[in-house]
């Protein structure tokens, strides 16, 4: 069997089995063991046997019984493990329940996104047991070190292990509690993809990649219509990922992308996704998020975009979900539709409460309607404000651009009316 055919059924199968394994054996570490030390009795045995019929379940079973080996012996020495070595004689037992084992993958995740891991250890833990990403992957995407990435997922499986929280989904009664925030992890993960913090790349599409994986496993088995709004939103802004930079990664914001590079198949999909959503309940803060998505994403050009719609729909999503980052984004929204002065009114009394001091985001809104506005000192005091905040190369090449064309803009007059974001 060649290496290649190996190393497809891990890209594949491997998040898959190890699931299983850490349900089966109770222990994050003992299953990853076992995951790579099946995948090793792989690679000796199937170029000689050839490729089993269901090679997650041959992986399953091999990583199983080596891993109940490997307790055994050290059940000698460790009195700890004295009590699982006992019960593996039960689980040798155990046959691999390829129904059951559909189900893992989600409760994976419901284990990752506990309430009582922080968010932070959360998000650690879900990229590298549930997405497979590796400590240093993880790092570089939210700006930390490797080791104390390590940290935080070693401290996360230790109080999982101490407080002895079941593998299992909720309980119908914990589920919609529980739900929320397994979506407000997916949400983060994605938006960390799309607009990454950091590094010399725009987007992570492997993190948008399973930020959507998981919500789509997660739609598969449970009729919410935040998962489906989630979904929608999350397919309708990736949709557009291969027209929102140049060949040389820079920055092409939303009124100047080319449409005919925006996902069509992707786009059809969101649709579907927010009808059923729509038929499934009441209109949440995903749905409502999909619903802007989704206007944006029909729009035959930037020009004949329903700001009007857009702002309707951000007056309904602020009564759902208070935010003053929704807020901003109303403001630019207003922007459009009745033009820089009256979204800038808004952002002022908005930064004026200093909650978006930081958010770099909010000075590059700003910066941006001054600039429309020909306030060129102001423009370009805003812009500087979001160069200081801004981590990622490709935003701060764009913003530097941006200040150093004020003068020309200027003194050509230009007013080009270049809508917020990518």
């Amino acid at each position: 069997m060649p290496q290649s055919n190996l190393e497809s059924i891990y890209a594949a199968e491997s998040r898959h089995v190890l699931a299983t394994l850490i349900r089966l054996l109770g222990d994050f570490e003992l299953a990853e063991d076992a995951l790579h030390e099946a995948f090793l009795a792989a690679a000796e045995q199937w170029p000689r046997e050839g490729v089993p019929r269901n090679p997650r379940s041959w992986l399953i079973s091999a990583g199983r019984f080596g891993a109940i080996d490997t307790v055994r012996r050290r059940a000698r020495y460790d009195t700890s493990l004295k009590r699982l070595a006992r019960e593996s004689k039960v689980s040798e037992e155990m046959n691999v329940d390829l129904e059951y084992i559909a189900d893992d993958d989600l409760r994976l995740i419901f284990l990752c996104c506990h309430p009582s891991l922080s968010l932070d250890a959360q998000i650690a833990l879900t990229l590298r047991e549930a997405c497979g990403l590796t400590t240093e992957e993880i790092a570089q995407a939210f700006v930390s070190k490797p080791s104390a990435i390590a940290q935080r997922i070693v401290r996360a499986k230790a109080k999982i292990r101490a407080s002895g929280i079941a593998y299992e989904l909720p309980a119908p009664v914990d589920l919609p509690q529980r739900l929320r925030g397994v979506l407000h992890v997916i949400y983060l993960l994605f938006n960390e993809g799309y607009e990454a913090s950091s590094g010399s790349s725009l987007v992570r599409v492997d993190l948008c990649g399973e930020a959507i994986r998981l919500a789509t496993l997660i739609a598969e088995i449970l009729l919410d219509a935040e998962v489906y709004g989630l979904l929608a939103l999350m397919l309708f802004a990736h949709s557009r990922r291969n027209a929102r930079t140049t060949p040389a990664g820079d920055v092409i914001l939303l009124s100047d992308q080319d449409r005919s590079k925006w996902n069509a198949a992707e786009i059809a999909q969101g649709q579907d996704f927010l009808n059923r959503a729509l038929a499934a309940g009441p209109m949440g803060r995903y749905v409502c998020e999909a619903a802007i998505a989704q206007v944006h994403a029909l729009a035959p050009s930037a020009q004949e975009t329903d700001w009007n719609r857009i702002v309707q729909l951000y007056d309904a999503l602020l009564k759902i979900e208070p935010s003053p980052i929704i807020e901003l984004n109303r403001a630019a929204a207003v922007a459009m539709r009745d033009g820089p002065a009256a979204g800038l009114a808004l952002m002022d009394e908005i930064v004026s409460r200093r909650e978006l001091a930081e958010y770099r985001f909010a000075h590059a809104a700003r910066a941006d309607l001054y600039r429309r506005l020909g306030q060129i000192d102001n423009a370009r005091a805003a812009y500087a404000q979001a160069l200081a905040l801004t981590a990622q190369e490709t935003e701060r090449r764009f913003i530097s651009e941006r200040m150093s064309s004020l003068e020309a803009a200027h003194s050509t007059g230009e007013r080009d009316g270049t809508t917020h974001g990518s």
